[in-house]
């Protein structure tokens, strides 16, 4: 049974609104303290005074644009260096060989336990953590592509070199385009893990961005700050994702659709 767009969206509405209304009605009736779970009132009457006067010192949109810069910062290297890599290891096996054996080992790791040394290493500035949002977003991204290259079908490539095509005119128009699904859904996976990251970085050392502001609202009991922090957090995370869906269907038509 196929199911229709515009129902699935409007059942995702409704489910957005009864989570509201749950909230509102736990506020109003106390069930829980305002201290911990403060009412949609607080916490819009909160973002209107963060969006107007700042936060500690800072207009709301620079610590928006600090969290911004680090993600994008990170993830653009991410791209250059884990799509190129990525093509060469899943086409060349002495590639795949030497850059894997690294890659298995850090990508296990959590991003916070190696995040001390670069710090020591790079300060506690926007160097440090570029530099753990970028190992946090490279891994997925190349394991993605990888994956990718390793599904093109053998007929695809051997019908184009039977047309005379060589091996960069492969590399270009037969495994690049059969390899952007993947590609794609390593990027929505590799930026998600980079945005978690990045809001546990600034939670660690910073003094600016968006998970800084939650984690210094917590340290005066300011619950209602936090819930504008978190609320903020998830919107610029789906509004980021949806845009990379957008992308894809537009550079992917086909994808879903074999």
């Amino acid at each position: 049974m196929r199911s229709h767009p515009l129902a699935m969206r409007a059942l995702s509405l409704i489910a957005v609104l009864c989570a509201l209304g749950l909230w509102w009605a736990a506020a109003a009736n106390e069930w829980v303290s305002a201290l911990f779970v403060p009412s949609p009132q607080q916490v819009w009457a909160a973002f209107l005074d963060i969006a107007r006067e700042g936060y500690k010192g800072s207009p709301l949109a620079v610590h928006v644009g600090e969290s911004l810069y680090r993600l994008g910062s990170a993830f653009l290297l991410a791209l250059v260096t884990a799509l190129p890599l990525g093509l060469l290891s899943g086409r060349i096996a002495w590639i795949r060989a030497i850059t894997e054996p690294f890659i298995e080992f850090y990508r296990p790791l959590p991003p916070l336990a190696y995040y001390t040394l670069l710090v020591l290493w790079l300060g506690i500035d926007n160097g440090s953590k570029i530099a753990l949002l970028y190992l946090a977003a490279f891994a997925p991204l190349y394991l993605a592509v990888v994956s990718g290259v390793s599904r093109v079908s053998k007929d695809r490539i051997h019908a184009a070199q039977s047309l005379g095509s060589g091996r960069w005119k492969v590399f270009v128009y037969v495994m690049l385009p059969s390899c952007l699904p993947e590609i794609f859904t390593g990027i929505r996976t590799s930026l998600g893990i980079a945005y978690t990251t990045l809001v546990a970085a600034e939670m660690v050392a910073a003094v600016s961005g968006v998970g800084w502001m939650v984690l210094d609202a917590s340290k005066f009991l300011r619950s209602d700050i936090i819930f504008v922090g978190i609320i903020l957090m998830g919107l610029i995370a789906v509004a980021i994702d949806g845009g990379i869906r957008w992308l894809e269907r537009r550079i992917v038509p086909w994808s879903g659709k074999e």
